[in-house]
């Protein structure tokens, strides 16, 4: 699939500059070739709901295609033809000299091969009502009565295509087609659970060519000028010494598996600094993790420093926090110290003139507290929401969740100011909601750091890497229910492996 995202104002304005082409013609193709696959299995007729807009006209075109198919084929569709946009209405009045009729309600009876949502794309910023949220629900339903794969044109109907946001009702595809370009929303938030399997045709175009993508997906690419494999003449202090700060009472488990994480991806050194008096002087499952009272750790000679995973929130924790942003090296801040951070207002004032490189990866609640909001602000647009958070703390932002947006500061050049770039990640599953996730996710980045890796490309690697090593634990039959965080950590350094040595992309 194409790794460059558009939101939907990018793709309008690519579509006007090829008023001229049949680019409608050209995505009723693609959905019809789409369909006819997907309903081969099955004689029983087509459903298509067709829309009052240019997405009604796609599902028109593919309507007729597949009748010349000779599929079985019942349109359903309630607008007036007069009213429709001149290209919807001639796919519209093509599809009738052909032969076809529209009905202007779903049977109530018979079954369906394959149901295709043609309703509203990207057309709709609010929640359906009326007939089409009727429309949506019942198709909803008789997909799942009838075991049928739903395929939606360019974007489910009810989810909003920039930010996944999933109106009630909306479309629940087993396979979106999206067209010239993949949209943020069908990638984040509730865009995944309505768009099943995810397809772009371009309709012969190279937006990449006319308009700077808005996003992007993170793919190995991103970071594979990083992947080679080590050379044999080295030493442990040739891959940098990674320091882990938090194991507060009762958490020294976070920390634990931060470092157990970052050892195991490749660091040299991997310090923990434990404010738990009484936590362990050994971790009898990775002794070679090497203990250190928390305020010794940020006098150690460190590469790279993790600051948060089971840190808490007292006096002491917060007093280690600003120690941390004043240590000359890269900074990770996760957990607790995202909590003492938008708790405490001079922090952030530290942070923000920091001068070594920062990373945040916050959970949507700690990105909440961070811009204080509500929660439902920051998965309202999780795009907006970690672009915000990079430009307020001048760091790079991990905002984990469904399709975890990472977000670089805004760059202020000698020119005009340039925007920060964003991504979106596609790998991992379910099963990541588990405790000690993103402990494992930081401590797998602060490795890297350690090695020299930019901050930037440890980022996108670590957060990549992270969700496909829970999918290939998945696919090998771990989990996704049951699956723990310190499960992945091997299977993250297996992964790692096969891609230093390989350069074979998941």
């Amino acid at each position: 699939m194409d790794t460059d995202l558009y939101r939907s104002a990018s793709l309008r304005n690519i579509e006007a500059a090829h008023a001229g082409e049949p680019l409608m013609a050209r995505a009723g193709m693609a959905a019809a070739d789409w369909a006819a696959a997907l309903a081969l299995a099955n004689d029983a007729p087509i459903l298509v709901l067709a829309g009052p807009g240019n997405n009604g006209g796609d599902a028109f075109v593919a309507a007729r295609l597949l009748r010349q198919r000779f599929f079985t084929t019942c349109v359903v569709f309630a607008g007036d033809p007069e009213h429709l946009a001149p290209d919807a209405a001639a796919a519209h009045r093509q599809f009738t000299e052909a032969g076809g009729f529209t009905l202007s309600a779903i049977p109530g009876d018979g079954r369906w091969s394959l149901i295709v949502d043609g309703l509203f794309g990207i057309g709709l910023a609010r929640a359906p009502d009326g007939r089409y949220a009727d429309w949506i629900a019942t198709a909803n339903r008789l997909a799942e009565r009838d075991a049928c794969p739903l395929l939606a044109l360019d974007c489910p109907s009810g989810l909003n295509a920039d930010t996944g946001q999933a109106f009630s009702p909306c479309i629940h595809a087993s396979h979106t087609l999206t067209f010239i370009g993949a949209k943020p929303g069908l990638l984040t938030a509730d865009g995944p659970d309505h768009c099943g399997e995810l397809r772009v045709a371009r309709l012969a175009l190279q937006p990449s060519a006319e308009i700077d993508p808005d996003g992007h997906i993170v793919t190995l690419e991103d970071f594979a000028a990083r992947l080679k494999p080590r050379r044999r003449n080295t030493h442990k202090g040739s891959f940098g010494s990674a320091g882990i700060l938090g194991g507060s009472k009762s958490m020294a488990g976070a920390a634990f598996l931060a470092g157990r994480a970052a050892l195991k991806l490749g660091a040299g050194r991997v310090y923990l600094g434990l404010l738990d008096a009484d936590a362990p002087a050994v971790d009898l499952v990775q002794p070679e993790l090497m203990m250190r009272r928390a305020d010794m750790l940020l006098q150690t000679d460190l590469q790279a420093l993790a600051c948060g995973p089971g840190l808490g929130r007292s006096a002491e924790a917060l007093r280690l926090l600003e120690q941390s942003l004043n240590a000359p090296v890269q900074l990770l801040l996760d957990a607790d110290a995202l909590n003492l951070l938008a708790d405490d207002g001079r922090i952030e004032g530290r942070l923000y003139n920091r001068v070594g490189p920062t990373i945040l990866t916050p959970h949507p609640a700690e990105a909440a507290r961070l811009l204080d909001c509500p929660i439902r602000e920051i998965q309202g647009d999780r795009v907006r929401a970690a672009r915000e958070l990079a430009e307020r703390y001048r760091s790079l932002i991990a905002l984990k969740g469904c399709g975890t947006v990472i977000a670089t500061t805004i760059e202020a050049t000698a020119g005009p100011r340039v925007d920060g770039r964003w991504w979106i990640n596609s790998t991992g599953n379910p099963g990541m909601a588990t405790a000690g996730m993103g402990d494992v996710l930081s401590g797998m980045i602060v490795a890297l750091l350690a090695q020299g890796w930019p901050a930037e490309a440890a980022l996108l690697a670590g957060v990549h890497l992270h969700g496909a090593a829970a999918d290939r634990l998945v696919a090998s039959g771990v989990g996704p229910v049951g699956l723990t965080a310190g499960e992945v950590i091997d299977a993250a350094r297996r992964l790692f492996n096969e891609w230093a040595g390989t350069g074979k992309a998941c």
